[in-house]
């Protein structure tokens, strides 16, 4: 099968929109997350507070402090509302492929949307990594887990229907080295959509593994 073209990674894309939070308790809490997000992308995690949390988000400081007991489980939420819906849209969204290829293509776009969507989530995520403990890191810790292992599993298959021989972890880890850093550099004035970035992204990823694999192959 060719490679799926840009147009039709759009077209899955709007086949496959998550709808927004249903309830009204799903979009105050959405929207209280998305201030908070922003005054941790502005003054970091040390240096906010839960005044400038409860002032961003219009509620009154004895009600966020009702809601959420600390600054930490804001930041726990923020993170694990990130990696759940990056998780359920590319789940959404690979139902039906069945073509390896088609299928990591899918994966890098979803990955790339959502971060230059959501790029004050993004540094957030990237700086604050390690600020959690517990079960607040266990459980975001989990969920990154099941987003690496599907990763990997794409790879695994491409390398399967492809007969390819590559170390499928350097491959994962080198993929998200490539998305994860994009908020710090684009601009949308001068760079590409997601959708277009994606395109060219999976053609150079893809191109190298594949590329990499069958010389190593014709080596031996």
């Amino acid at each position: 099968m060719g490679n799926p073209s840009t147009a039709t990674l759009i077209s899955a894309r709007r086949q496959h929109a998550v709808p927004a939070p249903a309830t009204r308790y799903d979009r105050r809490l959405a929207e209280i997350l998305t201030h908070a997000t922003e005054v941790f992308c502005k003054k970091g995690y040390e240096g906010a507070s839960m005044r400038d949390l409860s002032r961003a988000s219009g509620m009154s400081l004895a009600g966020l402090y009702y809601y959420f007991e600390s600054k930490e489980r804001l930041l726990f939420l923020i993170q694990k509302h990130t990696f759940s819906t990056i998780v359920e849209r590319l789940k959404s969204r690979l139902e039906g492929v069945a073509d390896p290829e088609h299928r990591v293509r899918i994966f890098i776009l979803n990955h790339l949307e959502y971060f230059l969507a959501n790029q004050a989530a993004m540094k957030v995520l990237s700086h604050e990594a390690e600020v959690l403990k517990n079960g607040f890191a266990s459980e975001v810790a989990a969920i990154k887990r099941e987003y690496y292992r599907i990763c990997v599993g794409l790879l695994d298959d491409l390398k399967r229907e492809q007969g390819l021989q590559f170390s499928t972890r350097i491959a994962v880890l080198s993929l998200f080295g490539m998305m994860n850093w994009i908020y710090t550099w684009h601009n949308p004035r001068v760079d590409a959509d997601a959708a277009s970035l994606a395109g060219e992204m999976s053609d150079i990823f893809l191109r190298g593994v594949m590329a990499g694999a069958k010389e190593r192959k014709d080596e031996r």
